[in-house]
């Protein structure tokens, strides 16, 4: 209470006794996977392709890490959350070079003994990786009669190049072509042991190499830093060293999970389904342990409609709330290889659930929208198929004629119809979120009266603008929401514990599923319906 002292006119603030609550984001992603290089176990927020690349290294082959993550920004998402598992933490000799065929669990681990060495002027050649034909390296002057310092180097895979290096000497140093070789080489690596003098173009030559022996069977997962495919103890993580999904626990924005790569680990035979549903059941614990984001759960690759069905059904037997399933893969144009390649949904799925949050609101079923960067399936699914998988909670993804290749499925993997349909699981989640966070400022505050009716007033206001943007259900606001926080919901013995309790009831709009027209002849002018 102020005290006036003298007399004259005092002028003071007060509060309105309004606290608006806002609206939480919806759109944030969190992708646990491999990269070649990278911060290791650690939530690392991009909001852009080029910083993905910058912080976690281009597209991998045999990996689905950076394709999900282009394919979540190329279908609208703005923000994500990238935590890389089962490598060796930074600075170690297993991601020095970045190269991919030193990502964990390759098809050529670093640890495979190279091919025999071939001296190429005053450089050592080796390959590191068979190519699909014979390997041969070739030192030309790309300019004629240049200086001798500057050459280029050219790798020919069958007799094609596939990969070239331009070196200037007097730019870089003597390592100059070393280092480039390094860092963008998938095939070879080369040595530098003539003096810097002596550092010149050789003579236009061309040297057969020897490609390594073929990469040895996957061995078991489980071990991440020798060059093996991290198990589900890796992706699971713990909480208290804030690793794989635990690691995303401290981040309270994300509101959805995808983990690509479990699947490039059970193609290439490092974990069996067993230990995919290890780690999915463990995904889909940590979004309900967290109840503000759902899985997007990825189905094993290569398998029919029959098959999916099965899988479903009794090997990943999943009934959550917070988890949704996408089938089949999608074909994607691959900028590395200049080909396509099938690669799991979820990247591409969480960028449209991230554009139709933006574009219509959480409230809408992110469903019927076109899956941007997709040039085909890797089946396609006939609707016969999808009456069978849709009830059983797998969202279709489905080519149409004329209208391109859309996701035609909303619900989650829940066996209670309150909790079918993903929009209403998703908008529950910003509801929550955004009134927990709308109403921290009542901590403390006096519990009477007053209190509660400023708890109703704030609620009410909010809920009137969801009901007014068409995400309840309802010709009038009260038939879409109630807010109850008085005498019976706050007895004297609640009180007296000091807890304050709010109801809250809403009615969510659910999607337009199943639309039915029903047609019947008349008679034409009589404007009755035929018997």
């Amino acid at each position: 209470m102020p005290s006036y002292l003298s007399p004259g006119v005092y002028v003071e603030e007060v509060a309105s006794g309004s606290r608006p609550i806002e609206g939480v984001g919806t759109s944030v992603a969190a992708f646990v996977g491999l990269a070649p290089s990278g911060p290791l176990n650690e939530p690392t927020l991009v909001t852009n392709w080029t910083q993905f690349v910058a912080a976690f290294g281009a597209f991998t082959d045999g990996y689905y890490l950076a394709h999900s993550v282009y394919g979540f920004f190329n279908n609208g998402g703005s923000a994500a959350y990238v935590v890389r598992v089962g490598g060796a933490p930074g600075g170690a000799a297993g991601e020095a070079s970045g190269a991919p065929a030193e990502v964990t669990g390759s098809a050529a681990p670093a640890a495979l003994p190279a091919g025999a060495p071939q001296q190429l002027g005053t450089f050592t050649v080796t390959a590191v990786a068979a190519g699909s034909g014979p390997l041969s390296v070739e030192v030309s002057d790309p300019e004629g009669e240049g200086p001798a310092e500057r050459f280029r180097l050219v790798v020919k895979d069958g007799g094609k190049a596939v990969e070239s290096f331009d070196v200037t000497a007097k730019k870089g140093g003597r390592n100059y072509v070393v280092t480039q070789v390094k860092e963008r080489s998938r095939l070879i690596t080369v040595q530098e042991a003539a003096p810097a003098a002596q550092l010149a173009r050789p003579e236009n030559q061309t040297v057969a190499l020897v490609a390594p022996p073929a990469a040895p069977a996957a061995p078991a997962a489980g071990t991440d830093a020798t060059g093996n495919h991290p198990g589900p103890a890796q992706y699971l993580g713990d909480s208290a060293d804030r690793t794989g999904f635990g690691g995303l626990e401290a981040v309270d924005e994300i509101s959805m999970v995808a983990v690509p790569d479990l699947m490039a680990a059970y193609q290439r035979g490092a974990i069996d389904l067993e230990a995919v549903k290890a780690v999915q059941l463990g995904l889909i614990a940590h979004c309900e342990l967290m109840g503000d984001r759902v899985a997007v759960i990825d189905p094993p690759p290569g398998m029919n409609a029959r098959d999916i069905r099965v899988w479903r059904q009794e090997t990943a037997g999943y009934d959550s709330k917070y988890a949704a399933l996408y089938y089949p893969w999608v074909k994607v144009f691959d900028p590395a290889s200049g080909q396509t390649r099938t690669v799991p949904p979820s990247g591409h799925i969480a960028g449209i659930w991230a554009r139709n949050d933006f574009e219509r609101g959480v409230h809408k079923a992110p469903a019927n929208e076109v899956v941007r960067g997709a040039v085909d399936l890797e089946i396609q699914i006939t609707r016969g198929e999808q009456d069978l998988l849709n009830p059983i909670g797998v969202n279709c993804i489905r080519a149409f004629p004329g209208r391109g290749i859309r996701v035609w499925g909303a619900r989650t993997m829940s066996s209670d119809p309150a909790w079918r349909y993903l929009n209403v699981r998703r908008y529950f989640n910003y509801l929550e979120e955004s009134i927990l966070i709308g109403t921290q400022w009542v901590v403390f505050e006096p519990n009477d009266h007053q209190l509660w009716a400023r708890i109703r007033r704030n609620v009410s206001a909010f809920l009137v603008n969801e009901w007014r943007s068409g995400a309840l259900f309802g010709a009038r606001p009260e038939e879409a929401y109630y807010v109850k926080c008085d005498e019976e919901t706050n007895p004297q013995e609640s009180v007296d514990l000091g807890r304050v309790i709010c109801e809250i009831g809403i009615a969510p709009v659910k999607p337009a599923e199943f639309v039915i027209f029903r047609l019947a002849q008349f008679s034409s002018g009589s404007g009755e319906l035929e018997e």
